[in-house]
Order: C-alpha cells, then structure tokens, then sequence
C-alpha cells in the first residue's frame, strides 16, 4: 500500500473514533452543562484528528527501530501497515465502548467495553506485526 492509502486507512479509523466518543460528550455536557457539547467534540475533535496521527506514526516508527533490535525486524511502511490496519478493525468495538459510555456510564459494562477494543486491537496488531515481519 503507498503512504497516501495508509494514511487515509489511519484517518477513515480515527473519524470512527471521533464518532465514537459523540455519545459520551452528549452524556457529559447533559451532566454538566457548564461546558457545551460542541466544545467538548471540539476538543475531541483535535485530540483525535490532530494528534493521534502524529502519535500513531512516532509510535509506528518506535516499533520499527525497536523491531530491529530483534532477529524479526520490521521495516517502517509494515509497522505503519500494522497499526493502521488494525485502528481500523477495532473499530466496531471503539462504537460499541463509546455507546457503553454515553448510555450507561462508568461500570462495569464500560470497563468490558474497553477491555475487549483494548484485547482486540493488541491481538490484530500483533499478528499484523507478525505477518508483515515474515515478507
């Protein structure tokens, strides 16, 4: 995949994740109306689309020279492939944690929710790393 497809795979993902935390920041400016929900998807709306990427591609890069370390080296475009690949099939779960999160609340409900996008996107990640490793 050329780095413009990569990146629009790591953008289509991270709008999901914005979309995602809609219910949420409906829950908590209906909970606390001091701070309105357009500021607070505001905010979302920075950390998300702005600085997530920056952070998925230094992390993407750590795991490529950390890769090299190791007898299984990983070059920098796979990492990436890796990462972003598996941002975006973790998404279903982030949707469903975000509705968990604007609907129920904090709980145990909540904690499963993230529990399973966390468990999930480590595991895709992880065979992503190990498939593209052996290429």
């Amino acid at each position: 995949m050329p780095d413009r497809t990569l990146l629009g795979v790591l953008m289509i993902a991270l709008l999901f994740f914005l979309i995602a935390q809609a219910p949420a920041r409906a829950r908590e400016a209906y909970l606390d109306p001091t701070v309105s929900f357009e500021a607070r998807m505001g905010g979302a709306l920075m950390g998300v689309m702005f600085i997530m990427p920056l952070l998925a591609y230094g992390l993407a890069a750590l795991v490529s020279a950390l890769s090299h370390l190791t007898p299984w080296p990983v070059d920098g475009r796979h990492s990436r492939l890796a990462l972003f690949w598996a941002l975006l099939a973790v998404v279903p779960a982030m949707l469903l944690a975000g509705l968990v999160q604007g609907f129920v609340g904090p709980g145990p409900a909540l904690n499963l929710a993230h529990a399973v996008a966390g468990i999930g996107f480590l595991l895709i990640w992880g065979a992503g790393l190990s498939a593209l490793r052996a290429t």
